[in-house]
């Protein structure tokens, strides 16, 4: 992975929050670390006289965010949430809310806790594609284990403060001196430093720990279709728009990514195993919908009635969302996204894209495995998340 630190742009960006800025804008602009709003940053410093932590607001961007993006929140009222027994979405929310210095600030990100109880000036999250592929394989923790001998390692749970707490109550009487990082399975990564610079240049020193990893035990390597698959577009056009309440619009895409994916054996187990990282979920469901023939229809009714069975397994009183696919695999002709406008279709192609590199590579190495239906349900139908889609 490149690092992209340039002297002459850092010059630019003055202060803690102005490195911070210009670090986080370095991790935006690899999409192998974060996609469309994925990923978190954070810098302590100090606002007259108190400790405040600024960490990046929900609905951001990291390629785009400035300093107003960042919410300055009082770090010792943080500290002091994350030894709580147990603690609502919406006493986070409003808590967090309340310990903010300007109020006119976004929202500060969901995993604000844990950016405060790492003590480190600056905290750097992503979901980086390298270490969340290899945690997506069958023998993912053990792998990653090995690759990251001095991590503290997490198997996977809910994000917010069920996260924050589960690392507070490990880190009690724990040498922070002896950790370079933090891996959540099935989710991301984090490095820290005192030094933004420092922080950065870890963040893509760990992750080419993967990167160099994957090429050498699972090569990504695209068997060259032609596509041999039909649909008919203007038919899945009018049905989706129909079952979704509105016009949609579409990305056809058939790369070579895209066909080699499309025609793979056993195309429905295969390409039905769930998201890449969970706030995905929000974006693209848990599957696609798989075309192996013409009879759209059928296969749309067929997609929705597995999903209102997937929802009544889980639900306790939230109410469903569209059960209707937002993306469809065609056998041997490619990949279609589907949003409300052509900017949502693309967003969904681009994490697509990346799934489908992520599924392929894991098989490489016995198999890919997301995380299960339940915890699945649980992120696809959590507030915090369905909030940032509708900003």
């Amino acid at each position: 992975m490149r690092n992209l630190w340039d002297a002459n742009e850092a010059k630019v960006f003055e202060g803690d929050l102005g490195l911070r800025v210009y670090t986080s804008n370095l991790l935006g602009r690899s999409d192998e670390l974060v996609l469309h709003g994925g990923g978190n940053t954070s810098v302590k410093s100090v606002v007259d006289g108190e400790d405040i932590l600024y960490v990046k607001g929900s609905g951001w961007d990291l390629v785009s965010i400035k300093a107003e993006g960042f919410a300055p929140v009082k770090l010792d009222v943080l500290k002091e949430m994350a030894t709580f027994a147990v603690l609502s979405d919406s006493d986070m929310v409003r808590l967090q809310k309340e310990a903010m210095i300007d109020k006119s600030a976004p929202n500060p990100s969901v995993e604000a806790i844990l950016h405060a109880i790492i003590p480190y000036k600056f905290v750097d999250h992503t979901h980086a594609d390298a270490v969340v592929t290899i945690s997506n394989s069958i023998n993912g923790e053990d792998l990653i284990k090995a690759i990251y001998p001095n991590f503290l390692i997490i198997p996977y749970v809910m994000p917010g403060f069920i996260l924050a707490k589960t690392i507070y109550e490990m880190t009690q009487n724990f040498d922070w001196e002896k950790c370079d990082g933090i891996i959540l399975l099935n989710h991301g990564i984090f490095t820290f430093d005192d030094d933004g610079k420092k922080s950065y240049d870890k963040m893509i020193k760990e992750v080419s720990k993967a990167e160099e990893f994957l090429a050498q035990k699972a090569p990504l390597v695209i068997e060259k279709y032609y596509p041999r698959g039909m649909v008919d577009i203007e038919s899945l056009v009018s049905i989706l728009s129909k079952e979704k309440g509105y016009e949609v619009a579409l990305n056809v895409n058939q790369s070579p990514l895209a066909l080699h994916y499309a025609s793979m054996r056993s195309l429905r187990e295969k390409a039905c195993r769930g998201v890449l990282t969970p706030e995905h979920i929000i974006r693209t469901k848990r599957t696609p919908l798989i075309l192996e023939n013409s009879d759209i229809q059928k296969a749309v009714d067929e997609y929705k009635t597995s999903y209102i069975e997937y929802f009544n397994s889980f639900a306790k009183d939230e109410i469903m969302l569209s059960p209707t696919p937002n993306y469809v695999v065609v056998k041997d002709f490619g990949v279609i996204s589907i949003g409300k406008n052509q900017k949502e279709a693309d967003i969904i192609n681009d994490i697509i894209t990346h799934t489908m590199s992520a599924v392929l590579r894991a098989d490489m190495l016995g198999g890919y495995e997301s995380i299960s239906m339940k915890d699945s349900f649980d992120m696809e139908y959590w507030e915090l998340e369905q909030v940032k889609l509708r900003k």
